[in-house]
């Protein structure tokens, strides 16, 4: 077995709670710095990686003193903000021994359901790796009023891989990866190498859907690679203290547990815009902006559009249909029905003048169209 790294070019790199307080001791700087060290090393191969970090509250009640993780919801808040700026610290210095930059993002699980704070959200990540920035997101646990679960971040790991449609997922945890049953409990647990994301049999191994976080903590890792593999992307789980872990996934190394995604990254995306959302309006095209997108595979441009109809908002998505009235696409709309009316049959250089800023220069990015 190859591990599905060594050709991934985009990656999202999550690591644990545990590992990077060094089991609630505060923050590992030395552990910190090899992982940047890492990723640094990926860099030079031509990777795109974005790290989802735990660690604020473990690092917050460290530094205020908590022997113990409290049970108040607004303490643990109060927590994740001091401990937040810690994680923030140390990333810079670290990555900045490689003249590398980084960024703090702060998401929530409300962010990425929301489209249009979906969207922004995408933007500035891609944006940044385009500047050769290295993003940090964490979940923005200071405002989250639900209860903080443990594990939570892996979760936001596969959101992310969906957000910006990563090619893999990479897991470090404090264990080697999945076995067929907790090893700590049964010693005739199995060391699991490969299986396909998704597969039911693997919830019942990690400790069943009830049990909240799961025997070995695997439970939410594998469900987040379950979501992950909704818009193609593998997972990897591995043990985070594995020597250069990262450099020998990317060269091709099998190491830890391999969930592969059975679907495509472009067709599972398409295939859930397809399938799954319901429109909010639609507009009408020319005859060239038709051929464009069901000939060519094109974006749509304002330019294309000779009406709207319906109400939507940036983020939303809508169907796309002939002058005859005939759908052909659906997709996500970088615009509003409102802004849409106005940069109709408009080139998208005149887009600023009118709207008076530019989101995109695409009405329908390609990436965001499916055709019907």
């Amino acid at each position: 077995m190859q591990s599905v790294i060594q050709q991934s070019q985009r990656l999202i790199v999550k690591v644990g709670s545990s590992l990077v307080t060094n089991e609630g001791k505060g923050l590992d700087h030395a552990a910190i710095g090899k992982w940047a060290d890492q990723i640094a090393h990926l860099r030079t191969l031509g990777k795109q990686v974005v790290l989802v970090s735990s660690g604020a509250i473990a690092e917050g009640m460290q530094r205020l003193g908590f022997e113990k993780r409290p049970s108040g919801v607004h303490e643990l808040q109060a927590c994740a903000a001091v401990g937040q700026m810690g994680l923030a610290q140390i990333y810079e210095s670290s990555f900045g021994r490689h003249g590398l930059r980084t960024a703090q993002v702060l998401l929530t699980h409300a962010d990425l359901a929301d489209r249009e704070r979906y969207l922004n959200a995408r933007s500035t990540l891609f944006t940044l790796l385009d500047f050769g920035v290295v993003p940090v997101i964490n979940e923005n646990d200071t405002v989250v009023t639900d209860e903080i679960k443990f594990g939570d971040n892996d979760t936001l790991g596969a959101l992310v891989a969906n957000l910006i449609e990563a090619d893999a997922l990479i897991i470090l945890t404090d264990q080697r990866g999945l076995y067929t049953a907790d090893p700590r409990k049964n010693p005739d647990a199995e060391f699991i190498d490969e299986a396909k994301a998704g597969d039911p049999a693997l919830e019942s191994m990690a400790g069943g859907a009830g049990t909240g976080i799961g025997s070995g903590g695997m439970l939410t890792k594998v469900l987040a690679a379950r979501r992950a593999a909704s818009s193609g992307a593998s997972t990897v789980i591995a043990w985070g203290r594995e020597d250069q872990v990262l450099v020998r996934l990317a060269k091709g190394e099998a190491i830890g547990t391999q969930l592969t995604a059975e679907t495509a990254r472009l067709t599972a995306r398409k295939q859930w815009m397809a399938d799954h959302l319901q429109t909010a309006g639609k507009v009408v095209l020319d005859a060239g902006a038709v051929k464009k997108l069901t000939a060519e595979g094109k974006s749509l441009l304002p330019i294309g559009v000779i009406d709207v109809s319906g109400e939507f908002g940036r983020g939303d998505v809508i169907t796309c249909v002939d002058p005859s009235g005939l759908s052909i696409a659906r997709g996500i709309s970088n615009y509003a029905s409102a802004e849409v009316r106005r940069i109709l049959r408009k080139p998208s250089s005149e887009i600023e003048a009118i709207l008076g800023y530019v989101e995109e220069v695409e009405l329908i990015h390609r990436d965001n169209l499916v055709l019907i």
